[in-house]
């Protein structure tokens, strides 16, 4: 039976490879459904599974074209979001020299009467995401702005941009430029990657908050990632577009018109004896000084060397069944790039992922109740409470986003009865409060994920504090905003993870 599953998987992967390499759709309509037999035999809950994935994909691919509207014409794009070349050049000069003043000798031959356009705009992109087409996009961004105002995340990394093109502008202004002054204050950011990508370029946007370098400018996504759930939040689509020339322009200028929201952004910090973490996530740093809240006593036995990493948090964090499916799944695409499709992700998921993780071939270690403390801080409440691990949850996920595991909702739409019967209030994306919900066997986790029914929900949290000690546990498995790790543990000392939210939150740009 395994045998007859790994080969139905190795098959529907080649399949998949051959039809997204094209430039069309993703598949064709003769593919949108499981052939039977002519016995007429009913699909299995793992063919349901792949249909519903395939179909989300569609949909979403269509929202991220923007196939409805009239054409934007590229020279009145153009008027809206070039800067003037004297700026552009000044900022390119100060960039390229690391100095925010290298570029003023550009403001001597610039025109007085040179105005700020409308929404000033620069667009960063990961041009390895996106497939095979990703040194096209960043060609076309160039074609439809300006070779000054895309960036490369390879060669021009967010907070060089901050520091020295955005420095640029302020000391322009300071000097009494009213161009740069205006093009400072109206700035918009375009980031063209996956979910990793945006949070590296908030984070880094987020450093202007701190250093009184306000306003900090709003972000929009051009989507290229694997699950794009960021970019689903904020009506951006969940898939890089089949139409995608067209769909780029389209989205610089919904990107010039699309109202501001908040996004509540999380820190998070993980203590640990020495040599917990195999290969440490991008999205983590490793740090020497922090100490765990205070608040609440540390009841095992610290070891003398302990490592600290941090981070920050946009999407969610999880620990268990979906991580290790995550894992494996990265572990996969990097020897098959080609598996960098969000419905080919989301069949993996939700069939060779959900159902065939080691960790359900000993009884003892499906639960995480077994190696899993947990405490939260309620809204507008100081105080540490115990939430107690169902004994069926494999999975336990805090989620700030509407969307998770590509588009899917395992939260639910929750009926005010609900709500008020469990103490909960309706999620979003700037509430303050973490959902944490939980996933149990692998048939479980497939309904969630087509949205039958939803997860086992937990609690709602203004703050986390996760205590994993490892029992009969070797090793488990994390995740943050898409990127998994695996986490030695072990039975004489715990490993914590504490999460608390930033005071401040993102701005976005609503695509929708």
């Amino acid at each position: 039976m395994k045998n007859s599953n790994r080969n139905d998987i190795i098959f529907k992967f080649q399949t998949s490879s051959s039809v997204t390499s094209s430039s069309t759709l993703p598949f064709s309509d003769s593919d949108s459904s499981p052939n039977y037999d002519s016995m007429d035999s009913p699909p299995s809950a793992a063919d349901s599974v792949r249909v519903a994935a395939a179909r989300s994909s569609v949909i979403d691919s269509f929202r991220g074209c923007g196939l409805t509207g009239i054409g934007i014409d590229k020279e009145e794009l153009k008027r809206i979001i070039l800067l003037p070349q004297y700026l552009r050049l000044a900022m390119r000069d100060s960039i390229n020299s690391k100095d925010p003043n290298a570029g003023d000798h550009h403001v001597q031959g610039a025109e007085n009467a040179e105005s700020s356009p409308e929404c000033p705009m620069v667009v960063f992109i990961n041009s390895r995401s996106g497939g095979r087409h990703g040194p096209e996009l960043k060609d076309r961004l160039q074609e439809l702005i300006s070779r000054e105002q895309v960036f490369e995340l390879s060669v021009v990394k967010p907070h060089e941009f901050i520091q020295y093109g955005l420095g640029c502008l302020e000391n322009l202004a300071a000097q009494g430029d009213q161009c740069a002054k205006e093009a400072r204050e109206k700035m918009r950011v375009m980031v063209a990657g996956g979910d990793g990508t945006v949070g590296w370029v908030l984070g880094s946007l987020g450093e202007l908050h701190k250093q009184n370098r306000e306003p900090v400018p709003p972000v929009g996504i051009i989507p290229l990632g694997t699950g794009n759930d960021l970019s689903r939040s904020f009506g951006w689509g969940g898939s890089f577009p089949f139409a995608w020339k067209s769909a780029v322009k389209r989205s610089l200028y919904r990107a010039t018109k699309g109202p501001i929201c908040r996004l509540d952004s999380w820190h998070v910090l993980i203590a640990m004896p020495l040599g917990g973490i195999v290969e440490p996530p991008h999205s983590l740093k490793r740090t020497e000084e922090y100490a765990l809240d205070q608040g609440l006593d540390v009841e095992s036995q610290l070891p003398e060397k302990v490592i600290h990493y941090e981070g920050v948090l946009y999407n969610y964090f999880s620990i268990g069944m979906d991580a290790q499916v995550a894992y494996g799944f990265h572990h996969l695409r990097n020897e098959r790039p080609y598996l960098a499709q969000g419905i080919i992700y989301s069949g993996y998921s939700c069939t060779q992922g959900w159902f065939f993780t080691p960790c359900m071939s000993d009884p003892s270690l499906r639960g995480l109740k077994n190696i899993l403390k947990m405490h939260i801080k309620k809204v507008n409440c100081s105080e540490w409470e115990q939430i107690q691990v169902p004994s069926s949850v494999r999975a336990v996920v805090a989620l700030n986003l509407h969307n998770y595991g590509s588009g899917r909702h395992p939260w639910g739409n929750l009926k005010p009865q609900y709500l008020e019967k469990k103490g909960f209030v309706e999620a979003h994306v700037d509430d303050g409060l973490l959902e944490i919900f939980g996933l149990k066997q692998g048939w479980h986790a497939s309904f969630v994920m087509v949205e039958l029914i939803s997860a086992k929900h937990i609690a709602q949290a203004a703050a986390i504090r996760l205590e994993i000690r490892g029992g009969e546990w070797k090793q488990a498995y994390m995740q943050m905003d898409g990127e998994p790790w695996k986490q030695r543990i072990n039975n004489e000392y715990s490993t914590f993870v504490e999460i608390k939210r930033v005071p401040f939150q993102s701005p976005m740009i609503n695509g929708e």
